[in-house]
């Protein structure tokens, strides 16, 4: 049986990264809980570095002021608007709506869900007696190479007990992602059916996504495995738009070097990301309005054959909508053909963009049925959590 009653703290990125869609991403984690009836809390830390992502300035500081009301406004719609509190360690103080208790919750927790929420962080000491400690590892291959050649980042796993990752097909043989010493299993990205309801499709609508260009420069080696952004991916399908016609929009946001003039040239239509990115509510909109997912993997997700899926196209199936999306190995857990398609090259993209056309309806409805299946809090979040409570009671770390 489930584990239930649980208390929960689950550690996330919400403040420092204040984007629709990340927050989506902590709140599969920390709104699903709470779905299930676990007493759930949210907690952050600033980590020890400028990590506080304003996407008005576009700049990373010490001031949390803009992802603290950011997270007010989200948590609060989501029914946990007293039961979070950021820990800013350059000030040395507790803020947000449990700031006078937070230290006392946490030590009384049962389990800590930590949704790449650590990066390079120590535990704090009022983490530490936690007795089980879940890692959720959501960038497959990049962490484990982390963990193997940075000592730092490797402590910040070292604390917790349990290991998950979205990499679906870890440790088979088909799977290049290296083994880094720790036991992980692996585990899906959680979407609550109640959040992301089912809205009818829009036939005449456009294939859409929101992506990340580049989230580190270069690319990061490791024994001859080459883990690459998702722009080295995009350069194959680049001139797709003259082969099918204006119907992609897709919103990018780059750090270093941007895409939009040669997309736009290539007949890419650019959707605002600023707007759609503005809050969790905009990002919905814009993927209910769409007509599927037209999705890019970072090349190392596609390299190593990871079999990640991503917590966004999952968004996109539970609303009811087709998702057409690079194949990462995730055809060796996911049925594809109905609601679902994988593709490798240009023409596999042509062709199923062709089949969703035919038969839209049929993909949509598909689309939701398997998000209820691989996706959805119920049937994701019971066997994390009972993977986790099972594992021995960690030390004080």
């Amino acid at each position: 049986m489930p584990e239930s009653g649980l208390r929960v703290i689950v550690l996330g990125s919400l403040i420092r990264e204040p984007t629709g869609g990340n927050a989506w991403a902590n709140l599969g984690y920390a709104h699903g809980l709470a779905e299930l009836g676990h007493d759930v809390y949210y907690i952050e830390d600033s980590d020890d570095y400028p990590m506080c992502y304003d996407p008005e300035n576009r700049t990373a500081t010490t001031d949390p002021t803009y992802g603290l009301h950011f997270a007010a406004n989200v948590l609060g719609r989501v029914g946990l608007g007293d039961r979070w509190a950021y820990y800013d360690a350059h000030a040395g103080q507790w803020k947000g709506a449990r700031a006078r208790d937070a230290r006392t919750l946490c030590k009384s927790a049962d389990l800590i869900v930590s949704y790449s929420g650590m990066w390079g962080n120590r535990l704090r000491e009022w983490l530490q007696t936690v007795p089980r400690r879940a890692a959720i590892d959501g960038d497959p291959g990049f962490t484990q190479v982390r963990n193997l050649r940075d000592p730092s980042f490797r402590r910040c796993y070292e604390a917790y007990t349990a290991f998950f990752s979205v990499g679906a097909n870890m440790g088979k043989p088909s799977c290049a992602i290296p083994m880094d010493g720790f036991q992980w299993e692996t585990t899906r990205p959680p979407v609550s059916l109640v959040a992301w309801p089912y809205v009818q499709g829009r036939c005449h609508g456009r294939y859409t996504t929101v992506m990340q260009w580049e989230t580190f420069p270069g690319v990061m080696q490791h024994r001859g495995l080459i883990l690459a952004n998702k722009s080295e991916s995009f350069r194959p399908y680049c001139e797709l738009p003259r082969r099918l016609g204006p119907i992609f929009d897709i919103a990018v946001r780059s750090r270093w070097n941007s895409p939009h003039a040669m997309l736009r040239q290539a007949g890419w239509g650019i959707a605002d990301i600023g707007g759609i990115s503005r809050d969790p509510w905009a990002y919905q909109a814009f993927i209910q309005r769409s007509k599927a997912e037209f999705g890019i993997a970072k090349a190392a997700y596609v390299e190593t054959r990871s079999g990640w899926f991503s917590e966004r196209s999952a968004a996109y199936l539970a609303s009811g909508r087709p998702v057409l999306h690079q194949d990462t190995g995730f055809p060796d857990w996911l049925p594809c053909g109905k609601g679902v398609f994988a593709f490798r090259s240009p023409e596999e993209v042509v062709d199923a963009v062709s089949q969703i056309d035919a038969d839209y309806d049929v993909h949509c409805r598909a689309a939701r049925e398997l998000a209820a299946e691989y996706f959805s809090v119920e049937r994701v979040l019971p066997p994390l959590i009972n993977a986790a409570m099972a594992t021995p009671r960690g030390l004080p770390a």
